[in-house]
């Protein structure tokens, strides 16, 4: 255990920080998807059209690309993609992608894709008499969607909310690979320099273990909070 230690004797500290950077991302990339998840359900719920037409291109793709290739394409060519949008309004650039941004801009642009089905679903599940009720009472759009519909669906999609923050947080290792010194990355320094890797690689299982344990307790409470006042059906 004196290799897990902090101080100079251990390796306690990298792991420490390796964490809180990996936590920090699996947030960052989620919150993005979650963003631009509701955004892209609420604007394909039609299911024709240009926009839907639009949805299901970006799905395809993003749900058939793997995380791994989409971080290194937004990691070695990041800059060039910005650089590209931008160059024709005028501005130019110069622009360097960390391992960090395109960790978080990658996962949220992947997710973003599963969590726009999800929600979409779970709008479409909303009871229609909510909608006609709004607009008998001439509710305003922004109010019928911040405080009718969408926590409603978010109690629907509660369950499938947290586990694409599950897999996204497992996802959060292969940014390793593009050179972000997470838990994973320093993981594998200490146990280059030890020759012990099956103690720190133990330990950073655990911590994605102890996290989605975590999650979950969360989730229970949270779940008991939105059940509030939501009458069972009658069978």
């Amino acid at each position: 255990m004196e290799l897990l230690s902090f101080g100079d004797t251990g390796y306690g500290d990298e792991l420490f920080f390796g964490a809180l950077i990996t936590i920090k991302l699996a947030v960052y990339g989620y919150l993005l998807a979650l963003l631009f998840g509701v955004l892209i359900a609420i604007v394909s719920l039609k299911g024709r059209g240009i926009r839907w037409t639009l949805w299901r291109v970006y799905s395809s793709i993003f749900t058939g690309v793997p995380s791994l290739l989409v971080i290194f394409l937004f990691y070695f060519g990041g800059a060039e993609i910005v650089r590209a949008l931008l160059s024709p309004l005028g501005f130019k650039l110069r622009l360097d992608v960390t391992p960090f941004a395109a960790g978080v801009a990658a996962l949220g642009i992947v997710y973003a894709a599963y969590m726009a089905e999800l929600v979409r679903g779970a709008i479409l599940n909303v009871p229609k008499g909510q909608f006609e009720a709004a607009d008998a009472l001439s509710i305003p759009r922004r109010h019928l969607w911040l405080r009718v519909i969408l926590p409603q669906a978010a109690r629907l999609a509660m369950p499938g909310l947290i586990n694409i923050w599950i897999v996204l947080l497992k996802d959060t290792a292969l940014v390793s690979l593009a050179g972000l010194n997470d838990i994973i990355a320093q993981s594998k320094i200490a146990a280059g320099s030890t020759k012990e890797p099956f103690i720190f690689f133990t330990a950073a299982a655990l911590f994605f273990v102890v996290l989605s344990m975590l999650t979950l307790r969360v989730v229970r409470r949270l779940n008991q909070r939105l059940a509030r006042g939501v009458r069972p059906a009658i069978t």
